[in-house]
């Protein structure tokens, strides 16, 4: 995606509605400013965002005022004063935690380590012809390995596009998250031994062998109850701010722009 230049705002804004929160009109100049923060491929969808983002910011400033809080204070401590003297935010409880992790046990076990050796035969992603030239060496080395006609280790050392040649394809222990996605995926689902087939990733293809797996472990609950009890509390709390913005919208009254709350800048 491609950041929308304030400078190119000048094009569109007679294509949209006049944007008001209440009698209070938010200027084109003003959502021409915020496109910089809301990247987009399209000026419309760019335009709608910063709009919708600048409303948000308005309800709340207005709610600012109907509240008498001083104007003395920035804008964010305003909207974050609105937010704590506005908001009944429940704790979550321990059965609403207890719950979550029974349904959710997968999400807290400790991660599978690995030790991984590969070799790279390296191709860019947009030189087809090389990588399929990188592809049918790969069949063919994998062909030898199968074979044992010759060791892994020597095909790393000569083939390999990687500076893991030098420790024999080693890559060391890897576990979820340390590797391109498109090479994690597949290579966290195999057993020990060599894999006789190549994987493929954005750097060309791979000829992989797991020297070892330890599988992760269910990690007991009360070591992860402070992690579940944060994760409710942050949902609860997304739930919260939406509604109440909702109930903004309908009693200061929103024209020109689509609030499409679920998904606006204020529920991160």
């Amino acid at each position: 995606m491609q950041l929308i230049p304030t400078g190119d705002a000048e094009k569109p804004r007679n294509q949209f509605p006049p944007v008001y929160v209440g009698n209070t009109l938010i200027s084109e100049e003003d959502i021409a400013r915020e496109l910089q923060h809301h990247p987009a491929e399209e000026v419309a969808e760019a335009w709608h965002e910063a709009a919708k983002s600048l409303v948000l910011r308005e309800l709340l400033m207005q709610q600012a005022d109907h509240l008498q809080l001083p104007r003395s204070m920035d804008e964010e401590e305003r909207i974050a004063k609105v937010l704590e003297l506005e908001l009944d935010v429940p704790a979550p409880t321990e059965d609403d935690c207890k719950r979550f992790f029974d349904g959710n046990r997968e999400r807290f076990s400790s991660p599978t380590l690995m030790a991984v050796s590969h070799i790279l035969l390296a191709a860019a992603p947009d030189d087809l012809d090389e990588r399929m030239r990188q592809e049918d060496v790969g069949k063919q080395l994998i062909g030898f390995l199968l074979t044992g006609r010759t060791a892994f280790n020597e095909l790393a050392r000569d083939y390999s596009a990687c500076e893991s040649r030098h420790q024999n394809g080693s890559l060391g222990q890897i576990s979820r998250g340390q590797t391109v996605e498109e090479f994690e995926r597949p290579v966290l689902s195999l057993k020990e031994g060599f894999h006789p087939e190549l994987i493929e990733s954005r750097y060309g293809y791979h000829i992989v062998r797991v020297d070892q797996r330890i599988e992760g472990e269910q990690l007991p609950y009360e070591h992860v109850k402070p992690q579940i009890r944060q994760l409710l509390s942050e949902s609860v709390t997304r739930r919260a701010v939406r509604q109440y913005l909702q109930v903004l919208a309908i009693n200061y009254g929103v024209e020109g722009v689509d609030l499409d709350l679920p998904e606006s800048p204020l529920m991160q």
